[in-house]
């Protein structure tokens, strides 16, 4: 992975903040950076949602810097800011189950903890701009497709509350204070160093664990509905990308997707036949909050940062199945 390159600066020049960097995307940028020389990636994670192993590989290299500590303490965000001048905002507590079960704390860390970091950034006299995980969720109950930014629903879960909240904060912290921040509506991001650990795991490590086992998964529903699944890496070069994307962008929010979608029965079948295998799934009840169908416009992307989406679906599907058995 990686052997693509999204940025055209020297990355030596400059230093970087990723938050939640021991968590599944977080760990893929600080492991680009590393890798393209970035002079200093700090790492600020209180690992209640990420893994220390997805970290340990980068402990030897001397621009890697692990800060421990917790996105909703304000002073924490201030020391981790020091000296920065890219930061990538991915701390957050995903999953809608988990949110509906536990509303109080996705809103402390969602919204508590990026207005922490919003603060912290207007105090900032190094940070250039800051991009942040924002996530498809807000598009909520609109029925639309392909999902366009200026055009949403209303939420459907305390998660996708949290995330919308986020992108009305860092509008009107960009007109009050002037600060520099872009927003990534992630859709269903996928990869290497993704976990199926947990009661929250997301559906293509889920997938995986079960066929590498030679054991059935359950799909909620019926299986038709469809995502527009997204390899990591193009997550990864999207924040590359805000990084240095032209100041008129500044406080723009931007779907990150593929552009297609497929059903969650062929997404089960693709990785049996990646597999060589043909487990038999079962089927549940439908999953609360979740939406019907999503697909993405990255149309403005694609202008504005120059976001191309370099992996389809089944590639990433194979590389991240590989990564699975090694």
């Amino acid at each position: 992975m990686y052997e693509h390159k999204y940025h055209s600066k020297d990355l030596s020049k400059y230093s970087f903040l990723i938050t939640g960097g021991g968590g599944f995307i977080g760990s893929n940028i600080v492991e680009y950076l590393l890798k393209n020389n970035a002079k200093l990636v700090r790492v600020l994670d209180n690992f209640s949602n990420g893994f220390r192993e997805n970290l340990e590989e980068f402990y030897s290299n001397p621009a890697f810097e692990l800060v421990e500590g917790d996105i909703r303490d304000l002073q924490t965000c201030k020391d981790a800011m020091k000296d920065i001048d890219y930061v990538s905002h991915q701390a957050a507590l995903g999953s809608v189950p988990r949110s509906i079960n536990d509303p109080n704390t996705t809103n402390d860390v969602n919204i508590t903890g990026f207005l922490n970091m919003m603060v912290a950034l207007k105090d900032s006299d190094t940070v250039k701009r800051m991009v942040y995980a924002a996530s498809s969720s807000t598009y909520g109950d609109s029925l639309t497709l392909p999902k366009v930014e200026g055009n949403i629903g209303k939420p459907l879960s305390p998660y996708a509350v949290t995330k919308y909240v986020n992108e009305l904060y860092a509008d009107v912290f960009g007109k009050t204070y002037n600060t520099d921040v872009i927003g990534l509506r992630y859709f269903n991001i996928f990869g290497p160093k993704q976990s199926p650990k947990g009661a929250y795991a997301a559906v293509i490590p889920l997938f995986m664990e079960a066929i590498k086992n030679n054991e059935s998964a359950t799909i909620n529903g019926d299986g038709e509905q469809t995502r527009d699944f997204t390899f990591v890496e193009n997550a990864v070069q999207a924040n590359i990308k805000g990084f240095f994307a032209p100041k008129e962008v500044a406080n723009e929010v931007f779907n990150i997707a593929c552009g297609e979608r497929i059903s969650v029965n062929y997404l089960w079948e693709h990785i049996n036949n990646a597999a060589s295998k043909s487990v038999k799934a079962v089927y549940g009840s439908t999953r609360q909050g979740d939406v019907r169908d999503s697909l993405a416009d990255i149309s403005k992307a694609e202008k504005l940062m120059n976001y191309k989406p370099e992996f389809t679906v089944r590639e990433g599907l194979k590389i991240t199945w590989d990564w699975f058995n090694g």
